[in-house]
């Protein structure tokens, strides 16, 4: 995941394209999720939609499954 760094101590931030690849989802769904209010926080700058790294670290964290509660669930 290549990132977008700034000096000054602010995180880094990547774009919609640099999520995808790394999520292994299309763009369209990154879009979708926005607008539904799901997946990580987005930061719009201009017409652009920015992930700060820290925020899609923190979302990724919450997906996490108990392997024994999703087995529970399928059945």
């Amino acid at each position: 995941m290549k990132t977008n760094t700034t000096r000054g101590g602010l995180e880094p931030l990547i774009g919609v394209e640099e999520l995808s690849e790394y999520l292994d989802v299309p763009i369209k769904t990154l879009y979708e999720w926005h607008q539904g209010g799901k997946g990580p926080p987005a930061v719009r700058v201009g017409r652009r939609l920015r992930y700060l790294v820290c925020d899609v670290r923190s979302w990724l964290d919450g997906q996490r499954t108990d392997p024994v509660e999703a087995r529970s669930e399928v059945r």
